[in-house]
C-alpha cells in the first residue's frame, strides 16, 4: 500500500506527522503507511481516487502514465461527470465506481475521523465481474456489495445531495433544520424525481422524498459536506451536483424552473464570498 502526494511538500509534511492518523471511536491510531508523489516512478496495478470531484480528472492524468495496462482505478467522488471525464483519459484501465454512506472528516492535516458507519457499492459501467480483491474488503470488515446498477446508486446518492445540500449553504442552517423548510425540500424533491424518471434513471427516483427526510432526521445535528466547503472558505462540488442534474435536465428537455433557481441562487452565494462557482 502507498499514499501517493501531490508533491515533494506535502510529502515533507508527511514525512513529519509520522503517518496518517485514524480516530475512531476516541481511539487515535497513527498507521505509517509509505508515501511518494506522483513523480514517482512505481508502477501502479490498483489505485483508489480519493480526491474531490474537481481535481479527479487532474490527479488521474499526473499519474496515468504509471498505470500498468488493465490497472484499475477505485473512483469515490461525489456527484456526476467526473467518473466519465477519468474514464475517457484512462480507456485501457478500468474504472470502477464507488457510492459510499461512510462518514468521516478530516480534523487536522492526514488524519481522519471515522464519523458514522455506512455502506459501499462498487460496480462499473460495463457490466463486468465481481473483481477478485472484494474478498479483501470482507476481511478487512468493510461493508459492501458489488452493484450491476451502479448509475443508478449514484444518481440517487447525486440526488439526495441535490435536495439537501445547497439549502443548508443558503439557509445557513444544519441538515436537521431543513424540518423547518420542508417546502423548500419537496420543491426539490419534486423536480429531482422528474429529471431522474426523464433521463433514464427511474430506480433513483423510487421512494426518493421519504430517503431525503430519513437522512434529514438521521443526520439532523450534521452540518453537510458542501456547507462545510462554504464555512472554510473551499470551493464546493456544485458543477457536479446541481450542475450536472441541470445540464441533464436541459439535455433532455426536462422543465427544472426550481433546481435552476437554487443553483443560480447558489452560484450567487459563492461568488458573494469570492469562492469558485464552477
Amino acid at each position: 500500500m502507498r499514499l501517493i502526494l501531490r508533491d515533494a511538500t506535502r510529502l515533507a509534511a508527511y514525512a513529519r506527522k509520522g503517518g496518517l492518523t485514524l480516530d475512531e471511536q476516541g481511539q487515535r491510531l497513527t498507521l505509517d503507511i509509505a508515501a511518494q508523489t506522483v513523480d514517482d516512478d512505481e508502477p501502479i496495478q490498483r489505485v483508489l481516487v480519493a480526491c474531490k470531484a474537481y481535481d479527479a480528472e487532474h490527479a488521474v492524468a499526473s499519474i496515468a502514465p504509471r498505470l500498468r495496462p488493465g490497472a484499475e482505478l477505485l473512483l469515490l467522488q461525489n456527484g456526476l461527470g467526473s467518473q466519465d471525464a477519468v474514464a475517457a483519459l484512462v480507456p485501457d484501465a478500468r474504472c470502477v465506481f464507488v457510492s459510499s454512506t461512510e462518514g468521516a472528516f478530516r480534523d487536522e492535516d492526514f488524519s481522519v475521523v471515522f464519523a458514522g458507519n455506512g455502506f459501499n457499492w462498487l460496480g462499473d459501467t460495463q457490466n463486468g465481474a465481481a473483481p477478485a480483491w472484494l474478498d479483501e474488503l470482507s476481511l478487512a470488515g468493510i461493508p459492501h456489495q458489488w452493484s450491476s446498477d451502479i448509475l443508478d446508486r449514484l444518481w440517487r446518492k447525486l440526488a439526495l445531495n441535490c435536495a439537501i445540500n445547497p439549502l443548508t449553504v443558503l439557509d445557513d442552517c444544519s441538515n436537521g433544520d431543513l424540518l423547518q423548510h420542508r417546502d423548500e425540500v419537496d420543491a426539490l424533491c419534486d423536480e429531482l424525481v422528474q429529471v431522474l424518471q426523464t433521463c433514464g434513471q427511474p430506480e433513483a427516483a423510487v421512494g426518493l422524498h421519504a430517503e431525503v427526510n430519513r437522512v434529514i432526521q438521521a443526520t439532523a445535528a450534521n452540518y453537510s459536506s458542501m456547507y462545510q466547503d462554504v464555512a472554510n472558505g473551499r470551493r464546493t462540488e456544485i458543477s457536479y451536483l446541481l450542475g450536472h442534474v441541470c445540464t441533464t435536465a436541459r439535455a433532455h428537455g426536462c422543465h427544472a424552473p426550481y433546481l435552476n433557481r437554487i443553483r443560480g441562487q447558489l452560484i450567487a452565494h459563492l461568488q458573494a464570498r469570492g469562492l469558485p462557482s464552477d
